[in-house]
């Protein structure tokens, strides 16, 4: 009789340890993966642009999904009309930059993949520092915090002409935009902005916004 209940003790322990294990397990697989993205969970990649390395996630906004399916579109044709580029570029930038609610945390920097390369690493950190500083964790999905979603991205004029960034780089044609941002709930965000983009071998990227 002490030997059946001795026995039973041991497996019952067996099987706790082994659910610890897999509960374990899985959990050192979340850390693991939120580690390796920055503080964001892994999201699935719906769409990318060959040629480009633009993606499209999942967790994008519907507007975003619409405005990246027509820069796919206008990047895929023969002759690329550059003008056409740089305001859709604009306009993507604008929504995932400032749509706070589709980022999962303060490190899921939205627009990064349209800022000139050389200026990423020093325009997350200046995001981090303010607009998305306070952004809570959404990583399960339960997050309360209302935070903003654009509805609607307005070019309101964009030109071309020559700039100079203080550490040498140069282009000859830039395009600067001026943008209006309307958002699905008034939350008292910044509703104006303007952009400089320059070319990058083909592709255009934002060097700079106010």
């Amino acid at each position: 009789m002490k030997w059946i209940k001795k026995h039973k003790f041991k497996t019952t322990m067996a099987i706790i340890f082994i659910i610890l294990f897999i509960a374990l397990l899985f959990g050192l697989k979340d850390i693991i993966s939120v580690l390796k993205n920055n503080g964001a969970s892994e999201v699935e990649i719906l769409d990318t642009i060959e040629g480009y390395g633009y993606t499209l996630n999942e967790n994008d906004s519907a507007y975003f999904k619409q405005e990246f399916k027509n820069l796919k579109k206008e990047l895929t044709n023969k002759k690329v009309d550059e003008k056409k580029y740089a305001e859709l570029v604009s306009k993507l930038f604008v929504i995932d930059f400032f749509s706070l609610n589709s980022a999962l945390n303060k490190n899921d920097v939205g627009g990064k993949q349209f800022v000139y390369t050389d200026y990423q690493d020093s325009f997350v950190k200046f995001a981090k520092d303010g607009i998305y500083k306070y952004v809570e964790n959404n990583i399960y999905g339960d997050r309360k915090q209302v935070l903003p979603s654009v509805k609607l991205v307005e070019i309101d004029e964009i030109n071309q002409d020559e700039v100079t960034f203080k550490n040498g780089v140069t282009d000859e044609e830039a395009y600067f935009v001026t943008i209006t941002i309307t958002y699905d709930e008034d939350l008292e965000y910044q509703n104006k902005t303007s952009l400089v983009i320059i070319h990058n071998d083909k592709k255009l990227e934002i060097a700079k916004m106010d």
